[in-house]
């Protein structure tokens, strides 16, 4: 997307808007989404435009131990050099019986910034408490370490699951020389097990020894739990004309809903972003990319998106998120985000089709948006994609069910470029071979307008096949 410096209008609108003090996350959110219409169209063509241009092929890497199939819509795991600040170690603390790294620790420098994007989750889980208590009493300031295991979600474990947290923060801060409060702490697995911190705090040695830059693939692998790959994305940037690196990572395959976070995801520049900033772009920019993706329509009570500047690059530090300095540090970011959320989607378990769903012609932003994710989360709807049958009627009824302003008479549906129905009838081009045809595609659109409005959302979603039912049929067993 092109920004000129100096350019007024929606830019002045968004910079304002960027500006804005930090606010709980839900109350941010909102704040900004309103301040951001009308430029919220133009940024969404951009970022659907970025996703469209950046999708990869895959060669597939041999499995490892206790490791799923690896998913037909698999990418590569990019080129990440080091993020200058940054350090990182994994090691097996045996939360898997199977022989696996599962905890990961990276270390930041002195006045790192961090800001972050929780679950909204009815229970949540003791890691994600830790972290929105202390980044709220620290202001996001001087962050100096994180710690993430996989195997053990630590959540509906009350007090206990608490008390475990504090003595893993404890514990990393002696090492670190840091204060409990300044270490970030990540779980995912199974809920409703107490995590055994004694597990984490005796590698504690072992890792700080192990600690590198270079180590982005191996973090990736460490955090998963049924992801089928690792999970990376990285962007450089240019701020103030210095070259400014941002990479990150994320985990997650089922139980990913829109609803941020919709998984786990740490991600490093080493530009240097005040706290305040840092927050303002997380929770803007997660509107479109994490919660504009989901699998099954069950959102994790441990989600958590960590967003970390080491400030090490060398370039000025901004403190405004709508600095035009940031402009092109902006759009990178959003694409980091895009391409990170969109492999969440594509390791969908038992996952054969990618499938984009945009709804067009709606009264609202957010009518549109509900439109497309009851499309998107609709079980008829997914298992048709998964038979590759264009049965567009169970597309039409999850429309019909999402219970916003439609035109029946006027809506239309079309799988790519071809007409299933328009002005509320059967197309007249409707060709049954060629739909059949293109339903075998393994990357799919569906585009639906309902004909009251001019407000548009995308979504990105996949099938649901038998291999969903058996993954987590087997989960504990």
């Amino acid at each position: 997307m092109s920004r000129k410096p100096g350019a007024s209008g929606p830019r002045q609108t968004a910079a304002k808007a960027l500006e804005a003090a930090a606010k709980p996350v839900e109350v941010m959110s909102q704040t900004l989404e309103r301040a951001f219409d009308p430029l919220a169209g133009a940024l969404k063509r951009a970022a659907l435009k970025r996703a469209d241009k950046h999708s990869r092929p895959f060669g597939q890497p041999a499995l490892a131990k206790g490791a799923l199939p690896i998913s037909p819509l698999a990418v590569p795991f990019p080129l990440m050099p080091p993020i200058a600040g940054v350090q990182m170690a994994t090691a097996r603390c045996g939360f898997y019986k199977h022989d696996r790294e599962d905890l990961l620790v990276m270390s930041f420098p002195e006045g790192a910034s961090c800001a972050g994007v929780f679950t909204r989750h009815g229970v949540g889980s003791a890691p994600v408490d830790w972290c929105k208590r202390h980044l709220e009493m620290t202001k996001g300031e001087d962050v100096k370490a994180l710690v993430v295991n996989a195997g053990c979600a630590n959540s509906f474990t009350g007090r206990p699951g608490a008390d475990a947290v504090r003595r893993v923060a404890s514990a990393v801060g002696k090492r670190f020389d840091c204060r409990q409060r300044d270490v970030m702490v990540a779980s995912t697995g199974v809920i409703g097990v107490l995590l055994d911190d004694a597990k984490i705090t005796h590698r504690l040695a072992e890792v700080e020894q192990r600690l590198t830059a270079d180590g982005w693939a191996g973090a990736a692998q460490a955090i998963t739990t049924t992801d089928t790959f690792p999970k990376g994305a990285y962007a450089e940037a240019q701020v103030d004309g210095v070259t400014v690196r941002i990479g990150g990572i994320c985990k997650g395959s089922g139980m990913i809903a829109p609803d941020m976070a919709t998984m786990l995801a740490f991600v490093v520049t080493d530009a240097a972003i005040s706290p305040a900033a840092l927050q303002n772009l997380v929770s803007l920019y997660t509107r479109n990319t994490f919660n504009a993706v989901t699998v099954d329509g069950d959102r994790s009570t441990n989600d958590t998106l960590l967003l970390f500047a080491t400030g090490q690059s060398g370039a000025p530090r901004i403190s405004r998120a709508g600095d035009r300095r940031l402009a092109d540090f902006r759009d990178k970011l959003e694409h980091v985000l895009m391409d990170l959320a969109q492999q969440l989607v594509r390791d969908g378990e038992g996952a054969s089709k990618f499938i984009k769903i945009t709804v067009t012609g709606a009264e609202t932003a957010a009518s549109a948006r509900k439109i497309a994710r009851t499309i998107a989360e609709s079980p008829l709807v997914k298992t048709a994609f998964a038979g590759e049958d264009a049965n567009w009627g169970r597309i039409v009824m999850a429309v019909g069910r999402a219970d916003e302003p439609i035109d029946r008479d006027s809506m239309s549906v079309r799988f790519g470029d071809l007409w299933a129905a328009h002005d509320g009838l059967v197309s007249p081009t409707y060709d049954e071979a060629k739909m059949s045809a293109y339903m075998k595609g393994a990357e799919l659109e569906v585009t639906v307008d309902v004909g009251v409005g001019r407000a548009a959302s995308t979504m990105w979603t996949c099938d649901l096949t038998k291999r969903y039912v058996e993954i987590n049929g087997d989960y504990r067993s």
